[in-house]
């Protein structure tokens, strides 16, 4: 149960990798989005150059006065924003409420004459003022603080005996033209023309163009006037006379915006152009808001409605989706994404709503001459607006620019699409993965726990190999597993049964010697003579010889392996050393055939030589041993792809059935006492071959066993990498 859990715990780590695709997916989407900001940028940018193309060079647009002050006059050159309903003459100032933004404070600050040696007298007189337009009509609205009203007398043609409001204005040809309020009392009041020299306030004639309210309040008056925008081309000026006296009715001083006596020192008001807002009629379906502004930031005109101009229209899928998807979707999943996701709002404040200036770095550099962009936040953080400008040119020079403003609800909606999409789709395949890993762990940790059973059960408390281990045949590796486990148990069993029979084979091995000994002993005892007590004083040196052999052969393996580890490697011609072998071997072994065929005449091999005659003589010794008299044991000797390739083939039994492996293993031996002729004098514990193997590995070869192909025999084959 621990390795099956830890197997299904590395699964669900290894799964939790998966999430990975989420996170790339979710960044793929966010630069997809980051480049169709880049675009939406762009196409604002060229959108705002063809607005800003049909405005070139066409002065006729632009006010005369007011777009080419080189500075606004903050107080004195006014602005006039449009009025999206007239307002109502009736002195309560409520209806101003839709442009307050404008409304300018003027006080001490602004006296423009003190009259009759009143200098540096305290100023009791203050007023807020702002203007506005609707249709062709200019509104203006002063809010009072006064600190004395007197009105003017009923029974006085002097329009100075009283508080007084004066206007100046530039006419259509140019020239100065001065009015004058002057009511009796609070209600309707009419302007008077006064006349045209500036050293007399005389009234010539009625003004009934000029029309409005006075309007008496607790600190002081309101005064709310209309007149057509036809009587001046700009120029406009307003300046409040303020009478404090009541005997004497002497003016003290004049405070305002400006001048109204002099031509050249009134301020300039601007009013939005009909012309341009014409142009921009249609650009109120290009889901932008446009704005033309004036070069000090004043706006000209404007289109469209930032709630709406949302860059990309955005429909619905057409997909037909089920009830109960719509139903999982809505109500479990899209609840879990928003928690990431944020979606564009229905919404939000807009701080330009009804705007009558500019801000802006895009602004600025676009009254500068060149064009940009800007991204900003709305107000309450839910809406990103992105707004473009492009200079207007006039004669090289700029006169104001255009700006060009979207959000970006489109694209996040798209956002939000894509995402919502992605994480559908991840969220099944992370979904069928885990599953699918946990089977898969299931499945793993099922077969590893079998064959954990399978190989316990096979061997009993006593640690003996009582059974088999069944062989898988899956070719993954669990199954290349299952057959090593069940190779190293086959080959364990065989191990244990080799000592098992140990102690027989060296009981048959020592038998004899041993008896050899003690009868020499027992003999030995019992003659006195000196000649046969040197017979069996010989006998039992023999077997104490033979004795000292079977332990020489039992260490020889360990002693090889010390010596190989200090053996130092030369290159040597193999050939010469198994010639010169076999050479000697036909004069040991003379009851046997040999015979070597090779077709080189030199094989060059790093190693050690006396190593490799070593390896010979144990492969040789084999193939006597399993050979009868008479018997043509052959050598072949060739090259095959850079390696030296040595064979010994000779007749006999075969090689037992699924050994050929085990047979290169320490102590294992399938000899029987009948199957070596000499049996009686050379013994045999299984280590020849083992040898072998060892002395071929030291020199990075390989060593194989296989029967003959005609089945009379066994080659054995050994293949050695050339110098």
């Amino acid at each position: 149960m621990r390795l099956r859990f830890s197997i299904r715990l590395q699964l669900v780590v290894l799964s939790l990798f998966l999430f990975t695709i989420p996170y790339l997916g979710y960044n793929y989407v966010w630069e997809l989005e980051q480049y169709l900001r880049n675009g939406q940028e762009q196409t604002m940018i060229g959108t705002a150059r063809a607005v800003a193309t049909a405005l070139h060079e066409r002065p006729a647009l632009f006010d005369s006065q007011s777009a080419y002050l080189q500075d606004v006059r903050p107080g004195t050159d006014l602005y006039a924003p449009p009025i999206h309903y007239p307002i109502r003459l009736d002195g309560e100032l409520n209806d101003w409420q839709q442009v307050n933004e404008l409304v300018s404070e003027y006080g001490s600050a602004e006296v423009i004459e003190y009259y009759s040696g009143n200098q540096g007298e305290p100023v009791s007189l203050s007023f807020k003022h702002m203007v506005g337009r609707y249709g062709q009509f200019l509104y203006a609205m002063f809010e009072v603080s006064d600190d004395a009203l007197l009105w003017r007398q009923p029974n006085s043609l002097s329009v100075e005996s009283g508080d007084h409001l004066l206007i100046g204005m530039e006419t259509p040809e140019g020239t100065l033209a001065r009015y004058v309020v002057a009511p009796y009392e609070s209600g309707w009041v009419n302007a008077y023309k006064l006349a045209s020299s500036t050293d007399t306030t005389r009234a010539v004639e009625n003004a009934l163009s000029i029309q409005g309210r006075w309007q008496e309040t607790a600190n002081g008056y309101n005064i709310e006037l209309r007149f057509p925008l036809s009587m001046t081309t700009g120029g406009l000026a307003f300046t409040l006379v303020d009478v404090d006296n009541a005997e004497t009715r002497d003016k003290q001083y004049a405070l305002g915006t400006a001048n109204t006596k002099d031509l050249e020192k009134l301020g300039t008001v601007i009013t939005p152009s009909p012309e341009i807002e014409r142009i921009l009629a249609g650009l109120k379906y290009a889901d932008s808001r446009v704005w033309v502004v004036d070069k000090h930031k004043r706006v000209l005109a404007r289109a469209g409605d930032i709630q709406s101009a949302t860059g990309i229209e955005v429909t619905a899928p057409q997909t037909e989706r089920s009830a109960a998807w719509q139903w999982v979707e809505n109500e479990w999943l899209l609840p879990v994404y928003y928690q990431i996701l944020t979606r564009p709002p229905a919404d939000f404040i807009d701080e330009l709503d009804d705007a009558y200036a500019l801000v802006g770095q895009d602004l600025g550099t676009a009254l500068n001459g060149q064009p940009d962009s800007l991204w900003r936040l709305s107000p309450d953080n839910k809406a990103i607006i992105l707004s473009a400008a492009y200079p207007i040119f006039i004669d090289g020079n700029v006169m104001g620019a255009v700006v060009i403003e979207q959000t970006t609800n489109g694209i996040r909606t798209l956002r939000n699409r894509a995402l919502e999409q992605l994480f559908h789709v991840i969220l099944a395949v992370m979904l069928l993965g885990t599953l699918g890993l946990l089977l898969f762990a299931s499945r793993i940790s099922s077969r590893i726990r079998q064959l954990r059973d399978s190989t316990e059960a096979v061997i009993d408390d006593n640690g003996k190999i009582v059974g088999t281990l069944p062989v898988s045949n899956q070719r993954d590796e669990i199954g290349d597993l299952s057959r090593s486990f069940s190779d190293v148990l086959s080959r364990l069993q065989q191990y244990n049964s080799y000592l098992e029979n140990m102690a027989s084979r060296l009981s048959h091995e020592l038998r004899t010697p041993i008896a050899v000994v003690k009868s020499s002993l027992d003999m030995l005892g019992h003659v006195s003579e000196k000649q046969q007590q040197d017979v069996f004083v010989t006998r039992a040196q023999s077997g104490v010889n033979r004795l000292s052999t079977i332990l020489n052969s039992m260490s020889e393996a360990t002693r090889l392996e010390q010596a190989i580890a200090q053996e130092d490697l030369e290159t040597f011609n193999v050939v010469k050393v198994i010639t010169g072998c076999i050479e000697g071997y036909k004069h040991t072994y003379t009851n046997r055939k040999w015979v070597l065929t090779t077709s080189e005449e030199q094989l060059m091999i790093d190693g050690s030589p006396e190593l490799i005659a070593q390896f010979f003589d144990k492969i040789i010794s084999n193939a006597v041993d399993f050979s009868s008299e008479e018997d043509e044991i052959n050598v072949t000797l060739s090259k095959r792809d850079k390696r030296a390739i040595l064979s010994v083939s000779n007749p006999g039994p075969l090689l037992p059935q699924g050994m050929k492996e085990q047979l290169l293993q320490s102590m294992v031996s399938v000899r029987k006492e009948n199957d070596v002729q000499n049996a009686a004098q050379s013994p045999h514990l299984g280590l020849g071959l083992y040898i072998a193997n060892i002395i071929m590995m030291f020199h990075k070869g390989s060593l194989s066993l296989n029967d003959r192909e005609d089945k009379t025999g066994v080659i054995v084959t050994a293949s050695v990498p050339l110098a």
